[in-house]
């Protein structure tokens, strides 16, 4: 062994068992099944940090929830995001060292550190998982739509691992002395190989950026509560930036003050005031419970924009320049006259949800007041279901906006609008009916890109400025192409596998007959039957 190689051992096998003595025979007992665990938690690490990935889109939610509970505004979901890729890095390492040992044909030593903190992983990822169940349940079916739209990517990525692990996969093989370890071994890499390298069968049915067709047109662009990444939310700036955005319709929340103006606020719960404006400051001794609590005078006082530079609640405002933080620093609650104005001034439609008192007079005060602005009555998607058929009857120009899909039909509307998550099959079937379908709120790339692909008409976001500029989908592949690609992939990954199987065995046996002749020339004459001195002859 060379100096160089012995460091090299010497230095995996620290790294993975924290002391540099050989293991006794005792210690190395459970080593194989310490080594299944670590494994296991690595790939629970890999799908858990999946998950936070593709859930980033809804990002705002979470910190929103965070503060409801705990009253203080900190990115939750980033420190989320950071705590679990420490460990998924830590866990992948851990698994790479192990399988280098292996290689090494060192003891595998799992220290009892990394073993707790393998432990206290775990533990945090079922944490998440049951706090995802708990409160935020409708993020679930972010995972099996993100599938639809990664599948092909992942699966190229599982050949490649497929690929590098093989060859340990081998070695196992070869140095098991039974033979239903052998079988186990070679039935259960049969099976996951199969699986892996037929799995594109399905995915083609499966991924709508795999377009056969042509490209859908791409989905017009609503702001969410204005352009809220590059202004603070529900103020006159927000909504002015969208429009720079091309945004087709403002997305807001109306509430109604106690002298009855509607005013631009989302949050609706006690402590309402609290995230997005100095409330706290301006009325130590205030009743924050409800939107009645306040006077519209009261609520013009309120500071609504410093909050947005104290948090920065998208890590943006380093973008915005000095004059831009200046003014948004200095916006204050919004009437939703003012944002009728500006849509009317702008042509751009208005889609709000309705939140506050259950008094009966509110949707009066709200068409009252649209009706009011002199605002193009086909610029108004109504969404609140309270009163619908007076509405009708009232302010017959307005869109009819429904959020369930059979009461739509029922009503026999031409509007949805539905989360994301929403069925990409009943998008198409909506579509060939010429109903519009809105879905909110997308903000990440890859989630507009595989809406895009299924033909959605528009989107609520975020994030307009980053979508305004996308030309076609990121995930957009012909199928022929995917085809030639994916088996192109298999058949480098069945060919080098083979390859390496093969060397392996020669390797293996070459040594084996070396082992042999050796053993051969070294044995003494009298051990040798043939000639040995003390067996009888004749």
């Amino acid at each position: 062994m060379s100096h160089g190689d012995g460091c090299c051992r010497v230095c995996i096998a620290g790294l993975y068992s924290c002391h540099w003595k050989q293991a006794r025979d005792n210690q190395r007992r459970h080593a194989f099944c310490w080594f299944s665990f670590v494994s296991v938690v690595s790939i629970i690490s890999l799908s858990w940090m999946y998950i936070c990935l593709v859930t980033y889109n809804d990002q705002d939610d979470v910190n929103w929830q965070g503060f409801t509970v705990l009253k203080l505004w900190v990115n939750w979901f980033m420190v989320l995001i950071i705590i679990s890729a420490v460990f998924t890095s830590y866990c992948v390492l851990l698994l790479l060292f192990a399988l280098i040992q292996f290689a090494l044909q060192e003891p595998l030593d799992l220290h009892w550190l990394h073993k707790i903190f393998l432990f206290f992983g775990v533990i945090l990822i079922a944490l998440g998982v049951a706090g995802i169940s708990h409160k935020w349940q409708r993020e679930w079916p972010t995972v099996p739509l993100s599938l639809r739209a990664t599948g092909p990517f992942l699966q190229f990525g599982a050949v490649g691992a497929l690929t590098l692990l093989s060859p340990f996969i081998f070695k196992g093989f070869h140095t098991a002395k039974e033979k239903w370890s052998k079988l186990l071994i070679a039935v259960v890499f049969v099976a996951v190989s199969t699986a892996i390298f037929l799995c594109p069968l399905y995915i083609q049915t499966q991924c709508p950026c795999l377009l056969g067709h042509d490209l859908p047109e791409k989905p017009k662009l609503i702001g969410h509560r204005g352009e809220p990444m590059l202004a603070p939310e529900n103020t006159m700036m927000s909504f002015e930036r969208s429009i720079e955005c091309g945004v087709t319709a403002f997305e807001t929340d109306v509430q109604l003050s106690q002298d009855r103006v509607p005013f631009l606020m989302h949050d609706d719960k006690p402590g309402f005031l609290q995230r997005t404006t100095n409330v706290e400051e301006k009325f130590p001794e205030k009743v924050l419970n409800h939107s009645s609590d306040f006077t519209w005078e009261e609520l013009q006082s309120l500071n609504a924009g410093e909050w947005f530079l104290n948090t920065d609640p998208f890590l943006t405002v380093s973008s915005l320049s000095q004059e831009e933080r200046e003014t948004a620093r200095n916006q204050t609650v919004p009437s939703l006259l003012q944002l009728l104005i500006l849509a009317k001034k702008s042509n751009t439609s208005v889609i709000f949800d309705l939140y506050g008192s259950s008094n009966e007079n509110d949707t009066e005060d709200i068409v009252n007041t649209i009706l009011s602005s002199g605002i193009n009555p086909n610029l108004v998607l109504w969404g609140p279901p309270a009163k619908r058929e007076y509405v009708k009857k009232t302010a017959p120009g307005f869109i009819q906006v429904y959020n369930d899909s059979e009461m739509l039909r029922r009503k026999k509307g031409n509007f949805l609008n539905v989360k994301y998550s929403f069925s990409l099959d009943e998008i198409r079937k909506q579509r060939s009916m010429n109903v519009t379908v809105n879905l909110w709120v997308v903000n990440e790339r890859w989630l507009f890109s595989l809406l895009w692909c299924a033909g959605v008409s528009s989107v609520t976001t975020n994030s307009c400025h980053v979508l305004r500029d996308m030309e076609q989908p990121d995930l957009v592949m012909a199928p022929q192409t995917y085809k030639i690609i994916w088996i192109i992939v298999d058949i480098a990954s069945i060919a080098i596998m083979a390859g390496l199987y093969i060397l392996q065995w020669r390797t293996r046996r070459s040594s084996h007959r070396k082992g042999k002749h050796q053993q051969k020339n070294n044995t003494p004459p009298w051990n040798d039957k043939e000639n040995s001195p003390f067996l009888p002859t004749g």
